[in-house]
C-alpha cells in the first residue's frame, strides 16, 4: 500500500472514532500516545501504519465488547 493510501484510510478510520467518541469502552490511549495523526504528512509511511493498526485495535476491542454485551443480554 502506498503512503497516500494509507493516509487516506488513517483518515477514515479516524472518521469513524469521530463517530464512535461518546462510547464509554472506547480505549485509544495507545493510538493518542502515538501521536500520529492523518494529517501528519510528513511522518513516515512506516509511522501511518503503526498508528492505522493501534486506531484499528482499539476500534475493534471496542465493537467486540459492544458483542459480548448484547449476546448476553
Amino acid at each position: 500500500m502506498k503512503k497516500q493510501e494509507l493516509i487516506h484510510l488513517h483518515g477514515l478510520l479516524s472518521e469513524v472514532r469521530s463517530e464512535c467518541a461518546g462510547r464509554g469502552d472506547l480505549d485509544l490511549s495507545e493510538y493518542k500516545s502515538f501521536g500520529v495523526q492523518p494529517t501528519s504528512i510528513h511522518r513516515s509511511k512506516t509511522d501511518h501504519k503503526t498508528a492505522v493498526f493501534k486506531l484499528a485495535d482499539g476500534l475493534t476491542a471496542s465493537f467486540e465488547t459492544e458483542q459480548v454485551t448484547q449476546a448476553a443480554d
